[in-house]
């Protein structure tokens, strides 16, 4: 809770006046604990689960003649009892792990730092430490991901979110308690790295869900990709569900140069069998 609740008082102890950022922060806050403060991404993150995948079905069903061939898997509709059912869990687990887990985290919160008070963060500090968070975030769930890809951890875990091998958004929480209690763990490295203002926290809250659902919203697009198919569960512990992240993206550069290095062995490899066989063959009509 702010240590003023005037903006005179504020205003005393800043030595300046409030922007009109700091005075609707200041009038909205002043009375609420940091707690209550905290609590309020079990909202956002109720409204961007229910309401932000709708924004795919909508273009998917209005201008599908637009983003048709930005679909991953243009042949695959789920039905709308199906995408219900999918929300339905979804919501379940809400209420069941989501929402309890952020009553009961808030002291990690206020132990690494996350403040409520004026003034606010300029937009270039934001900015910033939401570029910290995505790369820290990214770099852990790369890495928490292959272990959900590994044989022990598809089948115990990973393999319930992979139940709907037509990604949609909706999908995008759809996960074992477990694999929502550890893919949590890359989230908060980033604010426990580099700690700021509680608005940062609950931007970067909302955008990463964001971020979730469309990289499982079964579209191609810049920067993400995510890909469900039948080979998941034929070789679980093949990455072929990433986002285009930067170690994903080393990754694959490497495995392709691992690949073509094995054609030039191959094909190396023919020439000099050839070769050895047009020699042998030359050796033959000579002694004929």
């Amino acid at each position: 809770m702010l240590p003023y609740a005037t903006v005179e008082a504020a205003e005393t102890a800043l030595g300046r006046s409030l922007t009109a950022a700091e005075t609707l922060w200041l009038n909205y806050s002043a009375h609420k604990s940091d707690y209550f403060l905290y609590c309020h991404n079990i909202i956002f993150l109720f409204l961007i689960f229910s309401v932000f995948p709708f924004y795919y079905l909508f273009l998917e069903h209005f201008f599908k003649k637009f983003v048709g061939p930005y679909k991953i898997q243009p042949k695959v509709n789920l039905s709308f009892s199906d995408t219900l059912r999918c929300y339905k869990s979804v919501m379940r687990m809400f209420f069941l792990v989501v929402g309890p887990l952020q009553l009961v985290s808030y002291p990690s919160i206020k132990m690494i730092g996350i403040r409520t008070s004026l003034p606010l963060p300029p937009l270039w500090e934001i900015a910033a430490q939401l570029g910290v968070y995505f790369i820290v975030e990214d770099f852990g769930n790369y890495w928490v991901h292959r272990f959900l890809h590994c044989k022990w951890g598809y089948e115990k875990i990973h393999k319930v979110h992979h139940e709907y091998t037509a990604p949609i958004g909706f999908a995008a929480p759809y996960a074992h308690w477990a694999e929502i209690l550890i893919l949590g763990i890359p989230s908060f490295l980033g604010p426990a790295m580099v700690p700021g203002h509680m608005i940062t926290f609950w931007l970067w809250i909302a955008l990463r869900q964001i971020e979730a659902i469309e990289t499982h919203s079964g579209k191609f697009v810049a920067y993400t990709l995510h890909v469900s198919s039948a080979a998941m569960l034929v070789k679980p512990s093949q990455e072929v569900v990433v986002t285009l992240s930067s170690l994903s993206i080393i990754q694959g550069y490497r495995y392709q140069k691992k690949v073509l290095q094995q054609l030039r062995d191959g094909m190396k490899s023919n020439q000099e069998h050839n070769g050895v066989l047009h020699d042998i063959s030359a050796q033959g009509h000579k002694v004929d």
